[in-house]
């Protein structure tokens, strides 16, 4: 039996064609434009850029200050879950911060840091707002979910969105052998 060269390759084209052609309609179309439409209706965000992957979606926002990040990623969670699914969401805030607001936060991570470790997480906001008191002109909110904590620091004009994890990474043991 012999094989023809043409009709087979071009079999095998056009069936390619159509297998990746469905699959990136698909995504395009069916996951992509409504997660892009689903983020950017949230007020207060300026744009998203996203990678969605079989096991995690990577957003990463342009938010303007004083957008509440717990409710969109509540909005995301609930809203979205039909285009999710079963991935992570990862979320990766541009930081729009100033000099000022970044030594501020530098003077607040300690204590931060201290209660996270201790898992002592009302001792946060009392923290952030006792600094805030010396910072005129400063806003400071802090809100939590049961994955993060969500800090917001604006003066007006740049903002900052730290989004702190409640469950740390567990480090791993090394053997001594």
């Amino acid at each position: 039996m012999k094989l023809r060269l043409v009709p087979l390759i071009t079999s095998v084209v056009i069936s390619a064609a159509i297998l990746f052609g469905g699959w990136f309609a698909y995504s395009q179309f069916a996951v992509e434009a409504p997660l892009k439409k689903l983020v950017t209706e949230y007020e207060g965000v300026n744009n998203v850029q996203f990678v969605i992957t079989q096991k995690q979606v990577d957003l990463k926002l342009d938010l303007q200050p004083k957008t509440d990040l717990r409710g969109l990623v509540e909005h995301l969670t609930v809203d979205g879950k039909s285009l999710i699914g079963s991935r992570k969401l990862k979320l990766t805030v541009v930081d729009h911060s100033n000099k000022v607001l970044d030594q501020w936060w530098s003077k607040a991570l300690f204590p931060v840091a201290e209660a996270m470790d201790n898992k002592k997480y009302t001792e946060i906001p009392v923290t952030l707002e006792k600094l805030q008191e010396g910072a005129p002109g400063l806003s400071v909110n802090t809100v939590m979910d049961n994955q993060n904590i969500y800090v917001t620091l604006s003066d007006g004009k740049a903002s900052k969105f730290i989004i702190l994890p409640r469950v740390p990474g567990e480090m791993g043991v090394w053997s001594n052998v």
